[in-house]
């Protein structure tokens, strides 16, 4: 009899936070524990926003203010979230009535002028891109019982799609997991508040809309809001009192205009050296029928612990409505994964009825637990052999509480052939970056499920995308004029109820226009608009050009690392006065307020759980690998419990034990939808009647399920044994 041994160690959430505030080498989110009671643990006092949107273009003003309640000075160090799209063009530091205006830098030169600042007892801030969407704040030396006001400043173009407009905006960073063990700054490295706690902050959002047609349903889904319409084109949306604290989900407001109109145009500013414009034109009206080929769909389901409770609920009833909505003519796979991952079958099936209701079977035996290892779910779900004639879809369901976005986009681009990633969000507040860049370059569209109740309007918009007619070969011409740095470089096929855009710079001017082309089918389309004078009104569309050509080649263009790429981008940044990769924002204050800056404490701001995000998304992560052995028939599973500490061994066991004891029959049909037959010994041995793997395999996840619990009781660590014997 052949012996495989694996050994997974529980790290758990206790003594990951004294492990990582101790040494700083660990990567993963950790839970707060309460300090020395002098250093204040929850410095930001309260975000405010304040948003104006003139047609496509959102200005937005941000003022983060931070106070120290404590009795030594501190660093505060914020971790934040931001949209994918944000051209952030300005900071600066409020102590009282002064203002120091913040400068870009290099990132290296501007941690660099912070720390000598730090260290020579200024008060200084300083603000960093740890990803597109996620950003960073240090304030140093703020003072017993001072107050520092930081405000940035950040423009966004906002696309509508169905003739509807969105404006988000992010208010907390999900848990994150990393293999980071090197000493290096890394937000994932975060403590986060218990589920269900509120933020410690407050949060407050007004946003003035002023549109080129009357607006009619606005609307949000996310909090609730007063609104006052000043006229037909211009209302004004306020965070209502009662959200005060409604900082632990992303704000989501939704508007639409009169005659589902868009705000279709061109705009054009002039900075005296150079020109620029913004060309927006709406969907065209393609009546042709495109024909739709048979599909075959392989969806990728996260039934992490991040996922558990409500996000997963929701991801359940959006599986439902895309499974139903298939075509018998279809075919379907479903790959579940966390730690592992279990395929519902070797090779694609038909979209029967039989084979849809034990899909549903299969589904409910989840509930959430184990890590969130995505990149070898989706190695395996590209790995499953191609039904000839079919035209294949990913489909990705999941938080993206991960911090593998490039290595993902890479493998994505290396292995699409011609495939599309579609992705569904799931959740208050789920990592944009990861789930719009599957989707980008996977050449398909993201979407984002909040709650249950719109899980079938958006399964019905992926159908309606897939099936609507195409524009391809689209391009931009100029007529009198000379087009520059033209973004996107190349029009990517445009779906149906989506406009089409780009941003570029130009020479010339006079009678001059645009002329867009592509094909509908077999029919040429064209659309000329003229191009107007410069206004002074359009000064941010510098700031999004640039913002577009480093999204271009940054934010999803992770294979090309060359040094040209980064120097490229460092030079946009600097030159536009933009927060990227390679530029931060720095800003001093030059009076001293501190002789021993040895004093100070650094401070991270305890982090809300997203709303309806479980504690199992944080404390520690343990991965049970595939169970299937070729050519090996497992026998006999062993799960043994070392640690130091023997009375924690002993209560580890306990708790195991009952567990395992518990699994009796029909228990486990109803765990994993599979018949198994198991003996229990004392001290975790399981022995296999049945030797089933797959069905093995499944319980292996229930188990780890289980083991959950030993994780949140300790502060020890705790070493599995898990021994599998096989034939």
């Amino acid at each position: 009899m052949k012996i495989i041994t694996m050994y997974f160690f529980l790290i758990v959430f206790l003594f990951q936070t004294i492990h990582a505030q101790e040494n700083g080498k660990s990567g993963s989110p950790y839970f707060m524990i309460q300090g020395d009671s002098g250093v204040e643990a929850f410095p930001l006092l309260s975000t405010s926003v304040d948003v104006n949107i003139t047609g496509p273009i959102a200005d937005v003003v941000v003022k983060q203010s931070y106070k120290n309640d404590g009795t030594v000075p501190i660093e505060a160090v914020y971790v934040f979230p931001a949209s994918t799209r944000a051209a952030v063009h300005h900071m600066e530091m409020q102590i009282g009535e002064r203002r120091i205006i913040a400068e870009i830098k290099e990132k290296q030169k501007a941690q660099q002028i912070y720390v000598e600042a730090k260290e020579e007892g200024k008060r200084a801030s300083l603000l960093q891109q740890h990803k597109p969407n996620v950003f960073q704040m240090n304030v140093a030396n703020i003072m017993p019982g001072e107050e520092i006001n930081v405000i940035l400043k950040y423009v966004e173009f906002i696309i509508p799609e169905n003739q509807s407009y969105r404006f988000i905006y992010p208010t907390v960073v999900g848990p994150r997991y990393t293999n980071h063990t090197e000493e290096e700054s890394s937000f994932e490295q975060n403590p986060f508040m218990r589920a269900g706690n509120s933020p410690t902050y407050t949060f407050d959002i007004n946003v003035g809309i002023n549109m080129p047609f009357p607006i009619i349903d606005i609307g949000s889904k996310s909090h609730t809001t007063d609104i006052n319409y000043y006229s037909a084109s211009f209302a004004e949306v306020q965070l209502a009192a009662s959200e005060i604290y409604g900082g632990n989900r992303d704000f989501v407001l939704e508007y639409n205009l009169s005659g589902a109109a868009i705000a279709s145009g061109v705009h054009t500013y002039d900075t005296g050296s150079e020109k620029f414009f913004l060309c927006q034109v709406e969907p065209p009206d393609l009546d042709y029928k495109p024909e739709i080929n048979a599909r075959e769909f392989i969806f990728v389901l996260d039934v992490s612990g991040s996922m558990h409770g409500f996000p997963l609920d929701v991801a359940k009833e959006l599986m439902r409505n895309l499974l139903n909505q298939m075509r018998p003519t279809d075919r379907f796979n479903i790959l579940f994964f966390s730690g592992g991952s279990f395929a519902l079958n070797p090779a694609s099936i038909e979209a029967t009825q039989s084979n849809i209701q034990n899909a549903f079977f299969q589904m409910e035996s989840y509930s959430g637990s184990g890590g969130t290892q995505l990149l070898p779910a989706l190695r395996k779900a590209l790995s499953f052999p191609k039904q000839e004639g079919y035209s294949r879809s990913f489909v990705i369901v999941t938080d993206g509480y991960v911090a593998v976005e490039e290595a993902t986009f890479n493998l994505i681009a290396n292995s699409l052939g011609d495939a599309n990633f579609f992705t569904f969000g799931i959740g208050s507040g789920v990592n944009r970056y990861l789930i719009e860049g599957m989707a980008n370059v996977g050449r398909g569209i993201p979407f984002i499920v909040t709650e249950q109740k719109h899980a079938r309007k958006e399964a019905r918009n992926l159908k309606r995308y897939i099936e609507s007619p195409v524009l391809t070969d689209i391009e931009i011409k100029g007529s009198n004029i000379e087009i520059l740095d033209v973004i996107p470089e190349k029009t990517p096929d445009l779906l149906a109820e989506r406009p089409i855009y780009y941003f570029g710079k130009y020479k010339g001017g006079a009678n001059s226009s645009f002329i867009i082309s592509g094909m509908s089918g077999t029919e040429k389309w064209t659309k000329t608009l003229e191009l107007p004078l410069p206004s002074a009104d359009n000064d941010v569309l510098p700031f999004l050009w640039a913002r577009e050509k480093i999204r271009l080649y940054d934010d999803f263009n992770t294979v090309n690392t060359q040094e040209y790429r980064i120097r490229e981008i460092t030079a946009l940044g600097l030159e536009y006065n933009l927060l990227t990769k390679y530029t931060s924002f720095v800003a001093v204050d030059q009076t001293p307020v501190t002789e021993n800056s040895s004093d100070t404490r650094q401070v991270k701001q305890p982090l809300p759980l997203p709303q309806g995000v479980s504690d199992l998304a944080v404390g520690f992560e343990m991965d049970i690998e595939e169970m299937i052995f070729d050519g090996e028939v497992i026998s006999e599973v062993e799960v043994i419990v070392e640690c130091e500490d023997k009375m924690m061994k002993k209560i580890s066991e306990a708790i195991l034990e009952t567990y395992l004891s518990d699994l009796h029959q029909m228990d486990i049909v109803e765990l994993i939808g599979l018949s198994i037959e198991l003996e229990i010994h004392p001290g975790g041995k399981v022995e296999v009647k049945n030797r089933d793997n797959t069905s093995l395999e499944q319980l292996l996840k229930t188990i780890e399920q289980g083991l959950q619990a030993i994780g949140f009781m300790n502060n020890e660590p705790i070493e599995l044994k898990i021994s599998i014997f096989s034939l």
